[in-house]
Formats: structure tokens, sequence, C-alpha cells
């Protein structure tokens, strides 16, 4: 198990950096300095609750090498760098790799072996004290498993429409509606919390996909309680 960093993926193909959809990112060539000439996988974060700020960095071709520095590299694979071996393994090259090669911008993330069940709970409330969104379970033999273990689902949709604030936020943004297949049937849906001020004022554009957080599904298969995150960037 490792802690789930709610950051913007960053694949290193041994030669440049790029999003999960290979999209180009972009740093300055100085904070790429002694990047291994191999593939990695992890993820760009600089610190809780910043996602928006990091993103903005990421994707700002004009940010500077200072705003740079902030964001940490968190590697959790490295793939292909053998055959057959253990994702501890794996980790083990990168660790040598940088016994050798100053990169204070690449860290590994840790991957903890998981005892048992009590073991995983406690862990996973250590990260949910210190604002953390989760772990990622990993198996650490079969390459490409992987599993979210967090207090709450996420899940994307398409704004198809909004409804009209009352109160406090009339003639601002009250709700917006949301479609999206879940168990393979179409539902259009509520979002009304999880908002900013700014984002009441000029909402996500229609058909823009969102990602958003539930508690499970209701009886008629709804999201239970969801809660917009942010707009997703089809780049990213």
């Amino acid at each position: 198990m490792s802690e789930k960093l709610d950051g913007i993926r960053g694949i290193w193909n041994g030669k440049s950096l790029l999003s999960k959809n290979n999209y180009p990112i972009n740093p300055p060539k100085e904070w790429l300095e002694n990047f291994p000439p191999f593939s990695l996988d992890g993820e760009l974060w600089l610190s809780y609750n910043r996602f928006e700020e990091t993103s903005s960095i990421i994707r700002n071709s004009k940010s500077t090498l200072e705003e740079w520095r902030q964001i940490t590299y968190y590697v959790f694979d490295v793939p292909n760098i053998c055959e057959k071996c253990h994702l501890k393994e794996r980790l083990e090259i990168l660790e040598e790799y940088l016994k050798f090669h100053f990169a204070p911008q690449i860290k590994i993330i840790p991957q903890i072996p998981i005892q048992n069940q009590e073991h995983l709970q406690s862990y996973f409330q250590e990260v949910l004290a210190r604002n953390g969104e989760g772990l990622i379970l990993r198996d650490n033999i079969k390459p490409n498993i992987a599993y979210k273990y967090k207090a709450y689902e996420d899940s994307e949709c398409e704004v198809v429409g909004y409804t009209q604030g009352k109160g406090k936020f009339e003639g601002q943004l009250g709700a917006i509606l949301c479609q999206a297949s879940i168990n393979g049937v179409d539902k259009t849906f509520k979002i009304g919390s999880g908002f900013s001020d700014k984002e009441r004022k000029s909402p996500p554009p229609l058909h823009s996909i969102i990602t958003y957080k539930y508690f499970g599904l209701t009886a008629n298969n709804l999201p239970r309680f969801p809660i917009f995150l942010r707009i997703r960037d089809k780049n990213f």
C-alpha cells in the first residue's frame, strides 16, 4: 500500500515528461536535470489541498523554475526496467540510481507491505488525518494491478444544465445537472455542493466533463451526496 497523492500524473519515458493522455509536460530543463534514461511513472505533487495550484504550474508554459521547484515528482513504479521483477525490485533500481545522481525533485512513494486488515486501516486513518485522499493498493508481483482505497469514490460526468441559486446564492449557480452512465444506465442528477464563490458566479461550461466525489449509490443507482471537485482537463 502507498499513499494516494492528489496531483497530476506524470510519465517519464526516459527523454520527456508526458501526462497520462500523452500530452507533453514541459518543465524547465533545469528541473529535469539528472532524470534517469529509463521510464518512470508517478505523480507531480505540491502539497495537500493544493491541486489547483499544482495544475496551474504544470499547465502554464510560462511557469518559472522557482515555481516548478515547489513540485515534487513522486514515483510509484519504474515500468519495463526489468523482466519479471517485482514492484519493490523495480523501485530499488531507481533508488540505486538516485544515490549517484542528485535529483531532489524525484522522490519514491513508500510502498508498505500490508500485514493484515488492522495494519491497512491504521495506515489509512493516518493518511486521512493529514488531509490525504486515501491509499493505492498494488500487487507486488503482477504489474499494472492497482486499486484505490478511499473514504469516498470519485467519477466523472458531463454538465448538461444548471439550476438557479436561492437565498445567499440568488443570481448564481444553485446546482449543475450532470449526466453519466452508472452501471450501464444513463443517469441525470444534481450536484449542488463543492463549488467556490468564483465557481458559482462562473460555473463549469455546458458539456464540460467534471470530476465529483460521492459516498456510494442510492437505491435508484444515483450518486449519494455528490460533491464537485474540479473540471477535468482532457490533456491531463
